[in-house]
């Protein structure tokens, strides 16, 4: 088993954490890692994946310590996508590695540098960071790799999604050459191979979607509902739901603020999150809601991605992702490495092309809630045209004509070659 193949300190910080038996990407991944080998890893979030490449990182640096003699020297990149995954990381590094002498640090953009300045001078051994702030620092004289032996790129697909494939490129040109590099993603799109394969070299690969995609510990609902009773929807479901919070996901800024503006409206405590909010206000939103002072929390997939939960009973896929790989990341915020969970979605008319993806990558149906007060599901009944008597007065007979014209127009409008249309 790979934990009992880690330093004693180690193994006592995972014991502290109730770790007791590894995941199947930490089963797989350590190994190879402590092999002193590259890795290409796919996996999405709740499989264990930070365990899988921070154990080992950490074992590393208890094997080569620090001279106390000298100032620290960065030993250990991890570049990631959002503040709340830096932050995130940076929690589960101090957690495993609270038994050793490993110093962490994390900078990212959105706050003062005076405070990071002073964690950089200081010397960390294991440095997270943000793309943006971490260039520039580097382009300020703080922060030198020189004897870095670790590189580690987590998040990649969201990298690529967020455009920071220029700076990671620029980024990569201040690292060694001989060092020890680990690429992470959810999904694996051409242009993550592309940049996997400037990073590694002769990976070993490992890829867990195929055993977690099936989300099986999750009870999984569907509704159908018109996208103008969502919210009506939504706020009936948490009145009635048990759950003591719940993550809902949305596609955007403005409507992650529009849904906690009416979530609150009707009694709900809720908060919104995304990539628009000032730094202070995320992190309060983030913090309220892991202390339980906020029910709900509404986030858009960049700001979600770092937001750990253990014991988040509900999320609820306000807008289905147009991605189906991304509809996986979000049912995982509650089926934590394996743990059970409760997903919910709302399936508007123009969204089931993306429902129909999403159950394609699920190889299995999503049971739909039928009965609901807001059921978006009506079949259309036929109107039966009302006849004009023979005996009726000359006026209804002409009033009649206009309804019948005008529903002759709208046929074939409809009827029209598409590149009429619109």
């Amino acid at each position: 088993m790979p934990f009992s193949s880690l330093a004693e300190p180690i193994q006592r910080a995972l014991l502290s954490e109730g770790y007791t038996q590894p995941t199947p990407i930490q089963e797989q991944a350590i190994p190879i890692l402590l092999n002193h080998k590259d890795l290409l890893g796919c996996a999405q979030t709740g499989t264990g994946k930070t365990a899988a490449f921070a154990l080992p990182i950490i074992q590393s640096l208890c094997e080569h310590p620090a001279d106390p003699n000298r100032s620290r020297q960065t030993k250990a990149l991890i570049l990631c996508p959002t503040r709340e995954l830096a932050a995130q990381l940076g929690a589960s590094f101090n957690s495993y590695a609270r038994y050793t002498p490993i110093r962490t640090g994390v900078i990212f953009g959105g706050v003062p540098q005076n405070a990071q300045e002073t964690i950089l001078r200081k010397g960390v051994d294991v440095l997270i960071a943000t793309p943006g702030r971490l260039l520039d620092l580097i382009g300020q004289g703080y922060i030198y790799f020189g004897n870095l032996d670790w590189f580690v790129l987590d998040e990649a697909d969201l990298m690529l999604d967020m455009g920071f494939i220029p700076d990671i490129k620029r980024i990569i040109t201040h690292l060694p050459a001989d060092r020890q590099s680990v690429f992470l993603s959810a999904t694996m799109p051409p242009e993550a191979v592309k940049l996997a394969n400037r990073i590694l070299r002769n990976p070993e690969k490992v890829d867990v979607t195929e055993q977690t995609a099936s989300a099986d510990s999750i009870n999984q609902l569907l509704y159908q509902v018109n996208k103008q009773d969502k919210s009506a929807l939504l706020v009936s479901l948490l009145r009635k739901s048990k759950a003591d919070n719940a993550l809902v996901f949305t596609n955007t800024k403005s409507n992650a603020d529009r849904i906690s503006r009416s979530l609150n409206q009707a009694g709900i405590r809720a908060e919104s999150i995304h990539g628009n909010k000032p730094q202070y206000a995320r992190i309060k939103a983030l913090g309220d809601f892991k202390n339980g002072r906020t029910r709900v929390l509404v986030a858009t997939d960049i700001a979600a991605r770092g937001i750990d939960v253990s014991e988040l009973s509900l999320v609820v896929n306000f807008d289905l992702p147009n991605v189906p790989q991304m509809y996986i990341h979000r049912i995982g915020r509650t089926g934590r490495a394996g743990a059970g969970g409760k997903a919910v979605s709302f399936c508007d008319p123009s969204e089931r092309h993306f429902l129909k993806d999403i159950q394609a990558l699920l190889a299995q149906d999503i049971p739909i809630v039928a009965e609901h007060p807001y059921n978006g599901i009506r079949k259309k009944t036929k109107s039966t045209p009302k006849t004009t008597s023979p005996a009726a007065p000359a006026a209804q007979v002409a009033s009649a004509v206009p309804a019948a014209r005008l529903k002759l127009t709208l046929r074939i409008n409809i009827a029209a070659p598409a590149e009429q249309i619109g």
